[in-house]
This record gives structure tokens, C-alpha cells and sequence, in this order.
């Protein structure tokens, strides 16, 4: 189900639009929200857990649980809702050639997805990559194929797998390491630096799906736990 929003930016000083900007990426901004509460599809079927992916979500630790870090992703909760947001934000794009969306949180809204699909459409000298768990959110899937639609965005739908799982609705699957790439998808050029490089292969239209190697702390614990559970014969 669509998460409701409940939040206004009544009385909330306008500090422009906060975009941050990736290292592991050279450098390429990002927009995003705070992880968990805007992802309406890190919940399986029932509602009563998180799926396996989420489950190591990198974005709620390390840096991200700093002060700074998390006040800029609450900020753009809000901000987001403005009358003026989109015009904003395309101002604020002007000198950029790329953009990654959602390094943290996810699209949560409808009205969001629309306003993601008025900026992607206004900026046409910049890539879009959006990865994202909300095409389970049937309003707001009908906006993000939509947005694919546009030869400046790809949006990568993401599988709920951390074993290499995906089906051809999905753009993005996480793996255990190298050695169990699934056929029919390129393994992310940064498995090996740690970082892009130059690579912009999440913003090409041409690569169907891109395995993500399990990376944090959490994530790699909890791959190891469902692999030695795995190979015990137990039933997950």
C-alpha cells in the first residue's frame, strides 16, 4: 500500500533544494530520503517483515546515522512537498550531467513519482538513474514506467533478493559476490575499486539488470546467515 503523507512544510524555513554529493560515484549528486520510512516496498506480502534486501540496508548505518546526514534526508521530505519543488530542482541542475536518485529512501508517493517525472522530463542534458522497490505500489508504478519511458531516465526496479533472484521486470539484484553473477546480468564495475570510475553503466538504457555485490556490515552478515542456512537444507 502507498504510504500516506502526513507532513508539511508549513513554517519550515526553504533552504533550497539539498542534493548531496556520491563519492563512490566521482562526485555525482544524489537526491534522497530517509531510509525505511519512505520505502513502501521493503515490507513482504503480509506487511510483517522487511524483505531479505532491506533487511541489510546500508542505508541506516555508518555515516548515514550522522546528524548532518540524516537532517539533510528529513529536510527533503518535506521540501519536496513545495508548489515550487520541481521548478527548483531543475534549476539546481543546470550544471549537472548525471543524476542518482534515492542513495537513501524511496519514492513513497504518487505526487512524488510525478514530480520526479516533471524534473526528469524538464532536464533533458541530464541522466537519470532511479533504483527503486516502489513498482510493488500499483499507483505508483503506473507513474515510473512512465518515467523509463524517457530516453533521459532508467529506472531500475529492483528485486527483494539478496541470492541473485530477479525476473525480466527487474533492472537491479543483489548477489553474495562475483562468483554467483546470474545470467543476464553485468556485475557493478565498482566489486572491485569500490568505486565507479567512470562507469555509467545504471544510467544505461542498454544494460538490462546490474548485480550489485553484497557490501556493509549488515548486509554481508546477513548473506553469510542465509547461505550457511541454505546449505543446511533449511527452508527460508
Amino acid at each position: 500500500m502507498e504510504l500516506i503523507v502526513t507532513d508539511r512544510p508549513t513554517g519550515a524555513p526553504n533552504k533550497g533544494v539539498q542534493l548531496s554529493r556520491v563519492s563512490k560515484l566521482g562526485g555525482i549528486r544524489s537526491w534522497s530520503l530517509p531510509a525505511l520510512e519512505t520505502c513502501p516496498g521493503a515490507k513482504t506480502d503480509d506487511g510483517l517483515d522487511l524483505v531479505d534486501v532491506c533487511k541489510g540496508c546500508y542505508a541506516r548505518a555508518g555515516h548515514y546515522r550522522f546528524p548532518n546526514v540524516k537532517k539533510v534526508r528529513a529536510y527533503n521530505k518535506l521540501d519536496w512537498q513545495r508548489d515550487d519543488w520541481v521548478d527548483r530542482m531543475v534549476l539546481a541542475l543546470d550544471a549537472d550531467r548525471y543524476l542518482r536518485w534515492l542513495d537513501s529512501g524511496d519514492i513513497y508517493s504518487r505526487l512524488l513519482a510525478e514530480k520526479i517525472f516533471d524534473v526528469v522530463s524538464r532536464t533533458p542534458w541530464v541522466k537519470h538513474w532511479i533504483p527503486t522497490r516502489s513498482h510493488k505500489v500499483p499507483k505508483i508504478k503506473s507513474v515510473l514506467d512512465r518515467v523509463n519511458q524517457l530516453d533521459n531516465a532508467v529506472v531500475r526496479y529492483s528485486s527483494d533478493s539478496i541470492d541473485g533472484r530477479f525476473s525480466s521486470y527487474h533492472g537491479s539484484v543483489v548477489i553474495a559476490d562475483s562468483a554467483d553473477l546470474p545470467e543476464g546480468a553485468t556485475l557493478c564495475s565498482a566489486y572491485v575499486s569500490g568505486r565507479c570510475n567512470g562507469c555509467r553503466q545504471c544510467w544505461d538504457k542498454s544494460v538490462a539488470v546490474v548485480a550489485y555485490v553484497a557490501h556493509g556490515r549488515a548486509m554481508k552478515k546477513l548473506v553469510r546467515r542465509i547461505k550457511s542456512a541454505s546449505a543446511c537444507g533449511d527452508i527460508l
